[in-house]
């Protein structure tokens, strides 16, 4: 039986500037890394055996984190990078439903239909998500593994834990920054154990609990 936990990347400047992030390579901000001290303490105690992680520099410094006293080499996976955004890259967040319409709708009431000119359609997130996490469980049988991802991919991943087609996604809760889930794989069979958790970071830590435009 493998243990896996799955944590969202800390506050990147993009997160602060409201823009859609993407592939795009942006660092972290001061609020991040007091979110990612907080991350460090939990995992002081959680006997890891491997962590994995998205190559973009806000899941990495979240790796590091999660690492922290442990030691452990950090193994790049590009599966396991945010969707890429295509035209969406960069562009803030409240142009996106007058710049690209329909791709705006789909985001927000049909996201398993979301795919962005010259960017990556959603359901392929899906699909290599469950590839990446179901590859890296069975290369540590019995073991505790940590990865670093993104908000969507995560979001995805968690769809395909519940055993969930991607036709229900929109009812998969977002996650804070540094959010964690925790799956728990036997053979064939996948478990959801915990969901989005972010008990670490009190209100003034927490990105969520101070911006609300995501939701608007």
């Amino acid at each position: 039986m493998t243990t896996l936990y799955l944590v969202r990347h800390c506050e990147a400047m993009g997160n602060i500037r409201r823009i859609f992030q993407g592939h795009i390579d942006e660092g972290i901000s001061g609020n991040g890394r007091r979110q990612l001290e907080r991350l460090t303490e939990r995992f002081r105690d959680v006997p890891l055996d491997a962590i994995y992680s998205s190559p973009l520099q806000r899941a990495m410094y979240t790796a590091e984190a999660v690492d922290g006293a442990h030691g452990l080499p950090i193994v790049q996976d590009r599966r396991l990078m945010e969707i890429h955004g295509g035209v969406w890259e960069g562009k803030p967040w409240k142009m996106l439903p007058l710049l690209c319409p329909v791709q705006s709708f789909k985001w927000n009431r049909a996201p398993w239909g979301f795919h962005p000119r010259k960017g990556e359609a959603m359901r392929e997130v899906y699909s290599r998500m469950a590839e990446a996490l179901t590859e890296i469980a069975a290369a540590h049988p019995d073991e505790t593994v940590a990865v670093a991802s993104h908000g969507c991919a995560i979001r995805n991943a968690l769809c395909w834990a519940k055993g969930w087609p991607i036709e229900r996604l929109s009812e998969v809760a977002w996650c804070d920054n540094t959010g964690v889930s925790v799956l728990r794989f036997d053979r064939d069979r996948v478990e959801l154990i915990l969901e989005n958790d972010n008990t670490h970071l009190n209100e003034e830590l927490s990105t969520f609990a101070k911006q609300t435009w995501w939701k608007e």
